[in-house]
């Protein structure tokens, strides 16, 4: 898309990285301490331990978007705090957002992808959907219980064993 780069994290970069999730949270949901934790040290919770953080930038907004690898338990991988701002709503940068995010999986290896939500989130699902990703009812029971607002779970489908 012209005008549209992606960005990896920089330190520089991790308070829009806080105040973008924090602002999509809270117009739907309540802040958890999940939440809190990633946002307020996603160098600690995901660089250091192996994952990226992706930014979406557009020539006209600056940082419009958001999402992350994060390394999980027994080899899972989450795809967590994928987020667009208001502003960049209508401009499908939530899907380039979650292309460059699969795509950075793939480079990084990544095998077993999942990701948690909400049934209010009917656009980003269907987002999920699109781009190979299905509800999992194992994922629901291995790692549903990390957010009390999550009520779907799905893990990558896409082609092949791998991403």
């Amino acid at each position: 898309m012209a005008g549209l780069r992606i960005l990896d994290f920089r330190d520089d970069l991790a308070d829009a990285f806080y105040r973008l999730n924090a602002a999509w949270v809270e117009e739907m949901f309540v802040l958890e301490q999940a939440d809190i934790d990633i946002l307020s040290h996603p160098r600690a919770k995901v660089i250091d331990p192996g994952g990226a953080i992706l930014f979406a930038e557009t020539d006209d907004l600056g940082i419009a978007g958001t999402c992350a690898l994060m390394p999980g338990e027994d080899g899972w991988w989450e795809l967590t705090k994928m987020c667009v701002s208001k502003a960049a709503h209508g401009r499908k940068i939530g899907q380039f957002l979650l292309v460059e995010t699969l795509k950075r999986a793939e480079a990084l290896g990544i095998e077993k992808l999942y990701l948690l939500t909400n049934a209010k989130c009917e656009a980003a699902i269907h987002l999920y959907e699109k781009l190979g990703f299905r509800h999992d009812a194992e994922i629901m029971r291995l790692f549903g219980a990390h957010y009390a607002r999550c009520d779907v779970a799905m893990s990558y489908r896409g082609s092949g064993a791998r991403l």
